[in-house]
């Protein structure tokens, strides 16, 4: 071969033209499709019965049936609060859960910040039970809070519901609070006292703060399972009538759309005080960042 000739291979490459860039194949694609495609139909699947409750609060059906489309209205959230078997049963539910919220998460807090911050005796026992009310069914703890109060005596109703209902609230605050405290910075506190700060300024003004987005958060799931328990308030209750038990109640012949709107507004107002948690959250991470070390 001389020095001038060049292979047969090497001028049909360059008679074709460039060698094509090397591009992921068809697989590597659709692998890397699969998450957000999966990420994305969940979201659905878990917001899809919100967006029928929300599009059926403005239904205008002829009867008790709000199943099928019939036309547009607001009527139903303008005349909601005018019908005192639906807004009797939903204004019980909503005073159990604040008031069970306020003193579960209280109460919640304080043990969160026991556990965490001081050794004593009993201390490993006492966070080993406080996963007991959330292992177990509600229908065994429905029916021991029922021989409970059978036992005692106690009358039946909105307070038994409270109790209940402050109960199980309890071991969900202790652990998001925890959750929230076991990442917290120390030194933070040190050097308030250092600085000359008591025990209560210290907690008042650097310890409350930060770990105030995990209290807000434990409450906000406080409110959220008490609002809407069925299982254990029906053993609680007596002949008090929270808004879950109303709705099952009435479910058997037909649901109003008032269910929707009531339904509806608790969602927003929860959605919310998410939105605000977040929104303190990255707050105080930004803050976190940027505060020099």
């Amino acid at each position: 071969m001389s020095a001038g000739a060049v292979p047969i291979e090497a001028r049909a490459r360059t008679a074709s033209g460039p060698a094509p860039l090397n591009r992921p194949n068809l697989r590597a694609r659709l692998g890397r499709m699969v998450l957000p495609v999966y990420t994305g139909l969940v979201v659905i699947y878990l917001f899809l019965p919100i967006a029928v409750m929300i599009a059926f609060s403005f239904n205008n059906p002829a009867g008790h049936q709000n199943i099928t489309w019939q036309g547009f209205t607001v009527e139903h959230y303008l005349s909601v609060w005018g019908r005192p078997d639906i807004t009797g049963p939903m204004i019980t539910s909503l005073a159990v859960a604040l008031v069970s919220t306020v003193l579960a998460t209280t109460l919640g807090t304080l043990m969160g910040l026991a556990l965490t911050r001081y050794e004593f005796r009993g201390r490993g026992l006492t966070s080993t039970l406080i996963f007991l009310p959330m292992a177990s069914p509600e229908v065994i703890l429905g029916a021991s809070l029922l021989s409970l109060f059978v036992s005692v005596g106690v009358q039946r109703g909105f307070l038994t519901i409270l109790i209940a209902h402050v109960m199980f609230n309890i071991s969900y605050v202790v652990v998001t609070v925890r959750a929230r405290i076991a990442g917290f910075n120390r030194t933070l506190e040190e050097a308030a006292m250092d600085l000359g700060a008591t025990e209560w300024t210290t907690f008042r003004k650097v310890t409350f703060p930060l770990i105030f987005p995990g209290i807000l958060a434990a409450a906000l799931l406080a409110f959220a399972l008490s609002i809407d328990d069925y299982v254990i308030t029906t053993f609680a209750a007596g002949a008090t009538r929270t808004f879950p038990l109303w709705v099952f109640g009435v479910s058997r012949i037909g649901v109003p759309p008032e269910v929707n709107v009531l339904g509806t507004l608790i969602f927003v107002v929860a959605g919310f005080f998410i939105l605000v948690n977040v929104w303190l959250q990255r707050r105080s991470a930004a803050a976190a960042r940027s505060r020099p070390t």
